[in-house]
């Protein structure tokens, strides 16, 4: 079951942060670990059980490495971590998948399980496997103490949908960490950003895209199509980016430095860069722990689009136990190995404007691969945008969506642009009196705004999902 999300996020946070700066330095990590088991429990009360194995398991492993290092028990017991931890993934997220594929190619009528997605698993899984992987290589001292390690895997603000965190990112402020007023003032705004992205922006922008994809595929006009897989690009964008911001402020008010994990990647000009910018926290783990350790680009060019492909089929694969997760990886990862082999320097000798409207459709046909879960739906959806279904270019319906939400879609694309930043670092190198006052006026009453008007939101709205839990 998915939270009442954001509603139990503000009954929970003040007794949270009560109780937690009141109690003394040594005690911060016991008020952390039980209150992050408290948050988790209240979504999946069963699961907690099971991310608790996965602490457990991983812990041990961690310490017997360390015992055995530089010998072969070492390796198999790092062998025995990885293996335990996809095993726990592998059943809970793509068992029942594994069990209709092979019942539909096969005949069989094999019963699926039907257990719920224990929530956040794909992330904390990477998490603790990361661990074991850097003790193993000796980047990271082994942690002795399950308290801390128990912190570090269960940390409330980051568990349900990330920033996926290394150990080595947090390791030392899970000993010692500081706060001040400026940490928390930083850490209060982020966390207000991230929740007005997501209860303003995606919410309100999720209801187009939840309306238009209930629609009839082979009647849909261009348009409307667009229309619908915009909203959606936008919905994922503000629903991730505003968790993941709610996550970093979360993190530096109690002391975390956690990090970035989206950078503007709707301005990207090619795919390569827009996955520098989305996603940052799971396109760095692939990268060191499957990447880099595949051969990366060191062994010929051959192996390298090799290692791209393995790379991006499993990217497809984390998102989701399903077929069009799959193929959405591909398109990425064929994509990529496109643009390293002939694009690339297409696009370097193009404007840039050139590449951004390329990198746009290249997208925004991802995330109909994405979101659309049948391949007769996503044949469908994909000749509605391109106009194959000769239902023509638009009807009053789209005229009405997109008057409906125009105000709404400009709104988002400013949002999702470096326009707000750009003004303000304007602002901030103009040392007149009038801009400081402006600046400084506008940075104490726009959170404020803006949390006033989300939680009124919250407290209106019944539409209110993430769309990152279900990973």
């Amino acid at each position: 079951m998915v939270f009442s999300s954001v509603l139990f996020l503000f009954r929970f946070l003040p007794i949270f942060i009560i109780c937690y700066f009141w109690a003394p330095q040594r005690m911060r990590n016991f008020i952390l670990f039980l209150g992050s088991l408290f948050f988790y429990a209240w979504g999946e009360p069963v699961y907690v059980l099971l991310m608790l194995f996965s602490t457990l398991s991983d812990y041990v492993h961690g310490r017997l490495i360390d015992v055995f290092r530089g010998r072969r028990a070492a390796k198999g017991l790092l062998i025995s971590s990885v293996i335990i931890n996809l095993l726990v993934l592998g059943f809970f997220k793509y068992a029942d998948f594994l069990i209709q594929t092979v019942n539909a190619v096969v005949g069989t009528t094999f019963p699926l399980f039907n257990l719920p997605l224990p929530i956040g698993i794909s992330f904390y899984t990477f998490q603790t496997m990361s661990y074991t992987i850097d003790v193993y290589r000796g980047e990271t001292k082994v942690q002795k103490n399950l308290l801390d390690f128990g912190v570090f895997v269960t940390m409330f603000p980051q568990l349900i949908a990330g920033p996926i965190v290394k150990y080595k990112q947090v390791e030392a402020r899970l000993h010692k960490r500081e706060t001040d007023i400026h940490r928390i003032s930083y850490g209060a705004k982020r966390f207000i950003i991230g929740l007005a992205k997501k209860v303003l922006l995606a919410n309100n922008i999720g209801v187009l895209w939840t309306d238009i994809s209930a629609m009839n595929y082979a009647e849909m006009n261009v348009l409307t199509a667009w229309l619908g897989i915009l909203a959606f690009a936008f919905q994922i964008y503000f629903d991730f980016s505003g968790y993941s911001d709610m996550a970093i402020g979360l993190g530096a008010v109690l002391g975390f430095h956690f990090p970035e994990n989206f950078q503007y990647p709707y301005i990207s000009a090619s795919i390569t860069e827009f996955w520098r910018r989305w996603h940052i926290s799971l396109g760095s783990w692939f990268r060191e722990y499957v990447y880099i350790p595949l051969g990366g680009n060191r062994h010929g060019v051959g192996k390298q689009l090799r290692n791209i492909l393995i790379v991006w089929t499993l990217t497809g694969i984390w998102h989701g136990a399903g077929w069009n997760f799959l193929l959405w990886g591909l398109w990425f990862g064929v994509l990529l190995i496109m643009e390293k082999l002939i694009l690339g320097k297409i696009l370097s000798g193009i404007p840039k404007m050139l590449g951004r409207l390329y990198t746009c459709v290249a997208v925004l046909v991802g995330w109909v691969l994405f979101a659309v879960e049948s391949p007769e739906g996503i044949a469908g959806y994909l000749s509605a945008m391109f106009g194959i279904n000769a239902a023509g270019i638009w009807d009053r319906q789209a005229l009405y969506f997109g008057t409906q939400y125009a105000l709404l879609f400009v709104v988002a694309i400013i949002a999702a642009l470096p326009v707000v930043k750009i003004l303000v670092n304007k602002l901030e190198s103009r040392h007149t009196g009038l801009a400081i006052a402006v600046y400084r006026f506008g940075e104490k009453l726009i959170p404020i705004m803006l949390l006033i008007l989300s939680i009124a939101y919250v407290v209106e709205d019944s539409y209110n999902p993430f769309l990152y839990f279900r990973f």
